[in-house]
């Protein structure tokens, strides 16, 4: 499958690389929007994560590229926040559009440091503050040992699960402060996974979800003391938003796949002191939400689950000009209660009954 996505992408005009780690996980990157296409355990040509069915033909590859919407090949992909500014291009956010320069544009790339570093200078119009801001956006990808390789009791786990895993480091840059106030920028990171799976949000209390859009019934959403719980299996998008005074900085997503099933977690900062600026067009005064859950169910689109998370924005001494944030993604696939024994070690829960239903 790697081959035959670069050749489709190739066909298209979509230059690929990759990156292998020295654990043997092997990265397919989209400099076309510095997105982690595939992510692959060593020997394994499937990749944990959705990407767009139009991959897997040619002709439907290169009309996805010249089609004027959004051009959406999945995977792990890098936003910025706040979305009523950059997505919307007029303060009454009723249109909705992705900023080329920001998703659909070609960063540079460079080998550096033991990885790859994607990076890319733009110019993005923000709708309330109604200005332009210059900026730039880096992204380094490099190896992420695995989490549990010191863990002596679960070495009859980890017998026959396959395990692959990155860690990303991604950077906010803009000008010398001018006499405008410094934009509330924040950097946004998204997964972009199966749907019918199910997940896992540690907390530190329990969490009151803020509802961004889209309906979720009652039944597929669990929310205990020290857990979020989603299952995603019904139709319709949907999106939610936990704040960060309740995220502990790890989220896992647990879904079948073929005759095994895969696990996928996100460890990222938490910082409640940071400003988090991504807000909804009913509060915009709402601040504080640290991660955003999402289920897009579309046809333009496509039919997915995201993982979502944000870093602070921009401001913070002693470099209030520039944001960085580093995270981890971890992967394991394997049998049910294999991947049942590493999401409770790692998440502190595993999976319910219904998970794949």
């Amino acid at each position: 499958m790697i081959d035959w996505w670069r050749d489709s992408l190739a066909a298209a005009g979509k230059a690929t690389d990759a990156l292998a780690t020295p654990d043997g996980t092997r990265l397919l990157l989209l400099p076309y929007g510095a997105r982690v296409l595939g992510l692959y355990a060593p020997e394994s040509e499937e990749s944990f994560y959705w990407a767009n069915p139009d991959l897997d033909h040619a002709d439907r590859t290169q009309a996805l590229f010249a089609g004027p919407g959004w051009h959406n090949t999945g995977g792990d992909r890098t936003w910025l926040a706040p979305e009523l500014d950059l997505f919307f291009p007029d303060a009454k956010a009723e249109k909705y559009v992705q900023p080329r320069e920001l998703d659909m544009s070609d960063y540079a790339v460079q080998r550096v440091g033991g990885g790859i570093q994607m990076s890319r200078p733009m110019t993005l119009p923000l709708a309330r503050p109604n200005r332009n801001v210059n900026l730039v956006l880096t992204k380094w990808l490099g190896p992420a040992a695995s989490p549990l390789r010191h863990e002596r009791d679960m070495a009859a786990v980890l017998q026959g699960v396959e395990y692959a895993g990155y860690t990303q480091r991604t950077t906010l840059e803009l000008p010398a402060a001018t006499a405008e106030p410094l934009p509330h920028l924040g950097i946004w990171n998204l997964i972009q996974l199966p749907p019918g799976g199910e997940l896992l949000v540690p907390t530190y209390a329990r969490a009151n979800p803020q509802t961004c859009f889209g309906h979720i019934p009652p039944q597929y959403l669990t929310i205990e003391d020290r857990l979020v719980r989603l299952a995603v299996l019904f139709s319709g998008s949907h999106k939610i938003a936990l704040r960060g005074t309740a995220v502990c900085g790890r989220a896992g997503y647990v879904y079948p796949q073929r005759d095994r099933w895969s696990l996928v977690m996100r460890n990222f900062f938490v910082n409640p002191s940071g400003q988090y600026v991504d807000v909804q067009k009913a509060d915009p005064g709402d601040f504080g939400y640290s991660m955003q859950v999402c289920r897009v169910d579309e046809a333009d689109f496509g039919s997915f689950f995201e993982l979502e998370y944000h870093a602070p924005a921009i401001g913070l001494l002693p470099a209030p000009t520039r944001s960085e944030d580093i995270s981890q993604v971890w992967a394991f696939r394997g049998g049910r209660d294999e991947i049942d024994a590493i999401a409770r070690r790692l998440l502190g829960a595993g999976i319910s009954a219904r998970a794949g239903d």
